[in-house]
């Protein structure tokens, strides 16, 4: 067998954990799917999986190679998928990577105008953080990603699409604290609501409020946008927020932005995809789309 039919062997056993299901799914033989695990291990000259009679298990040895071994294979799996989009998008995927609150606040226009356009692509939507979305672009497990800015990263080619502010905003409890213009300094002693710290958003603010010296503990952190706001609407405390996601809030009075002494810098929300690997006219599409209904 070729090295690419052996890794493509040694992928699938190490998904179903099971050399019969292995052979079942790749339409071998089971005795075919053995040898050719052992022969990778002659020529790695390292033991891949443990056999039990529950089933076989990845080794140390062979989780590392497992990691690497997969993201080949869904590269090699989605060049495939793009050749087949070559003829005028009869035909494809759009797999896309963003987490909830971009999903909801800014992704739907163009995830509406691009299905009207091209109604035979299908769309997998796969929810994360700008770092999960990141490393699920590197491994090829989507094709774009719609990222929390600013990102630092080599690989990945990014393009900003809108600027966002992030601010401070506040229940009536706080009403009386927080009616004049405060510091950053004085925020950070109220009891303050933030994303979980993997978070993007969450570390901008809290990477910008060490800059000032300022070292914050929050009292909650929560996994998305929406809980922030309702915690903050039942006077949990102070929530770190997104004002363009929040602004239906803000504008019927059911949260107030603090009034900062020093505004926190501008960020903005872009489109991420791997520099090595071409778009496929599917993503490519897409990409067009946002940047021009921005223009417009």
């Amino acid at each position: 067998m070729s090295k690419l039919d052996l890794y493509k062997v040694f992928c699938m056993v190490a998904k179903s954990k099971s050399f019969s299901k292995a052979a079942q799914d790749l339409y071998m033989t089971q005795p075919a799917v053995s040898q050719a695990i052992m022969q990778l291990e002659r020529e790695l000259d390292t033991r891949l999986f443990t056999r039990t009679s529950k089933g076989v298990f990845l080794t140390n040895e062979g989780r590392l190679l497992f990691d690497y071994a997969n993201s080949a294979m869904n590269l090699i799996h989605v060049g495939e998928e793009k050749m087949l989009e070559l003829k005028n998008l009869t035909t494809g995927e759009l797999k896309i990577g963003v987490g909830d609150t971009i999903s909801r606040y800014f992704l739907l226009p163009y995830l509406e105008e691009f299905h009207n356009r091209y109604p035979n692509i299908k769309f997998k939507i796969v929810n994360g953080t700008t770092l999960e979305i990141c490393t699920l672009i590197k491994s090829g497990e989507v094709d774009i990603g719609i990222c929390n800015f600013p990102l630092e990263d080599p690989a990945l080619e990014r393009r900003p699409c809108i600027d966002i502010h992030d601010i401070f905003v506040y229940g009536e409890r706080f009403k009386s604290i927080l009616s004049r213009r405060v510091s950053l300094d004085q925020i950070a002693k109220l009891p303050l609501i933030f994303l979980e710290s993997k978070s993007n958003s969450r570390k901008y603010v809290e990477d910008y409020m060490l800059s000032k010296g300022i070292k914050i503990s929050p009292d909650f952190e929560l996994g998305s946008h929406d809980l922030l706001l309702e915690f903050a609407k039942i006077n949990l405390g102070v929530a770190s927020v997104t004002k363009e996601f929040s602004q239906e809030y803000l504008d019927k009075g059911i949260l107030h932005e603090v009034r900062l002494t020093q505004e926190i810098p501008k960020r903005s929300i872009g489109v991420c995809f791997l520099k090595s690997v071409s778009l496929s006219p599917a993503s490519t599409k897409f990409v067009e789309i946002i940047e021009k209904k921005l223009l417009d």
